[in-house]
């Protein structure tokens, strides 16, 4: 789900290193933070609260004393940040920009040169998941359309390697998006239906884990059609408003 694991941005300041997502709580990945940063870290910076970007700060503050910043209402309650984020912060040089969607709470970073820190809304191995109740389509394809309506060079993703060019892949995420939901909705008119059944019908994953994170995707979507006044729900049956 993480592909090769969590990417933990070191970004060079006079202050010292500002660690971007520490990552999982792994007592190796956080070892080779102290090591590569040599224990310099002034800031500690989170896109947003999943655990494979959470999970070592509280190591990484224990070792390093640098204070943690995270936007102002966090989905995750048990963490707290030291300084509370707003959408069009400056923080550390850059400007945070919230893009919920994949999770409430979710930050990009643009620095002034046209490079995007995009965490885990657009990646470029794989769309994100969109998982109710944090989770919210309509939030995700909003967000979407407002990093298009940037003009930047280079997105730094949470996972995978970097994105150059962002602007096609990103309307290509967006318009596979709407193809998709028009996909359910029409899926819909066929007859009533689960989540899974959907799931099942439309996608080709054979993998279990991708196909849970496939019928999330499918709960999004139909919350979103709900939403608009599309689609009525009865328990776990779904279909077309009449």
């Amino acid at each position: 789900m993480t592909y090769h694991g969590t990417n933990t941005y070191l970004i060079d300041s006079d202050e010292g290193f500002i660690v971007l997502d520490p990552g999982p709580e792994d007592a190796g990945h956080l070892d080779d933070i102290i090591a590569a940063t040599g224990g310099k870290v002034c800031a500690i910076l989170l896109s947003h609260t999943h655990s494979d970007h959470l999970g070592a700060t509280s190591s990484l503050k224990a070792r390093t004393g640098a204070p943690t910043f995270a936007f102002h209402r966090v989905a995750d309650p048990s963490f707290e940040p030291d300084v509370l984020v707003h959408d069009r912060d400056m923080v550390a040089g850059m400007l945070a920009i919230h893009t919920p969607g994949h999770a409430s709470d979710h930050l990009c970073f643009a620095a002034r040169d046209g490079i995007v820190f995009s965490a885990d809304h657009v990646m470029s191995w794989s769309s994100s998941i969109v998982s109710p109740p944090d989770g919210n389509m309509a939030a995700y394809c909003a967000s979407l359309r407002l990093m298009l309506s940037r003009k930047d060079s280079l997105y730094l993703p949470g996972h995978g390697p970097p994105l150059p060019d962002p602007a096609p892949y990103v309307a290509d995420l967006l318009n596979r998006r709407v193809e998709r939901e028009e996909a359910i909705f029409e899926a819909l008119r066929s007859g009533s239906s689960n989540a899974w059944d959907l799931m099942d019908r439309l996608y080709s994953k054979t993998d279990p884990w991708l196909r849970r994170a496939a019928e999330r995707n499918v709960i999004a979507h139909l919350e979103k059609l709900h939403a608009e006044g599309r689609v009525a729900q009865a328990g776990e049956i779904w279909s077309v408003q009449r």
